[in-house]
């Protein structure tokens, strides 16, 4: 609790009207103003009576998004009860052997109330981010994909460009050219293609990062230890598939180049 008190024995009676606010409510309906002692109604359950604020609690994640944060009123378990109901039980002890204890002292008070889906809070949050976690997988496997594909294009690329400039590569080594000089040329083609394609990935990459904001749970849209890392994978892919290709043109003979057709 961060202000007024906990709900006591007789809230949710007739005439008892008691509700825990969090603060994010509070802030959201009475900016600057003490919540304790404010009234308010559940429009959407028809005539309801007038419910008096009596505490304002911590904000807690309702949902797994970066959103997740949103205004929540706590009402009494007698004001309104439900079917089923979760109990948080907090332990330093191993959770299956907290497990049947907590079991027994429910039977305890009621022997007609099932007990279902015990689980630890990371079981919990583990089930309820295995769709984050499929297509993540998905999203990780099409980038590898990708990241593939466009590294085959790439050698493909440079391998022709060498094959189109053996003869000019052929009269550079004739006019006393070193071997350093057209790997550096060779390489200095590719990577300057790549530069391009890179700073054009990442302009879009950082644009639908801000689009798809509310998806990313953990990081910031326009994390930077992400975008570094994404950047020297591609750029070692890149300098890899261009190596190859600019080892040949360097290792290429002068008098087979220049009458090459």
């Amino acid at each position: 609790m961060v202000d007024g008190r906990n709900f006591a024995n007789t809230d949710g009676l007739p005439g008892k009207g008691a509700v825990i606010v969090n603060q994010r409510f509070a802030a959201k309906y009475w900016p600057g103003e003490d919540p304790i002692g404010k009234k308010l109604r559940m429009l959407w359950e028809g005539d309801r009576p007038w419910l008096t604020v009596v505490g304002v609690c911590q904000d807690f994640r309702q949902r797994l998004d970066r959103d997740g944060f949103e205004p929540v009123v706590y009402v009494p378990y007698r004001a309104k009860p439900v079917g089923a109901y979760a109990i948080l039980a907090r332990s330093g002890v191993s959770p299956t052997s907290l497990t049947s204890a907590v079991r027994k002292e429910i039977q305890a008070i009621d022997g007609n109330l099932p007990v279902f889906g015990v689980a630890t809070l990371e079981e919990n949050f583990l089930r309820q981010r295995w769709p984050f976690r499929v297509f993540g997988t998905l999203f990780a496997l099409f980038a590898l994909i990708a990241l593939l594909l466009s590294s085959v294009g790439l050698y493909a690329v440079m391998s022709y460009s060498v094959t189109r400039r053996t003869q000019e590569i052929g009269v550079r080594l004739a006019m006393g050219a070193s071997s350093g000089s057209i790997l550096f040329l060779v390489l200095w083609h590719g990577l300057r293609q790549l530069g391009i394609g890179l700073a054009i990935g990442l302009a879009g990459a950082f644009g639908l990062a801000r689009v798809m904001k509310s998806l990313l749970v953990g990081v910031t849209p326009t994390d930077p230890t992400t975008f570094l890392v994404i950047s020297a994978v591609l750029i070692v892919v890149g300098v890899v598939a261009c190596w190859m290709p600019a080892r040949r043109a360097m290792k290429l003979d002068p008098t087979v180049a220049l009458r090459y057709e």
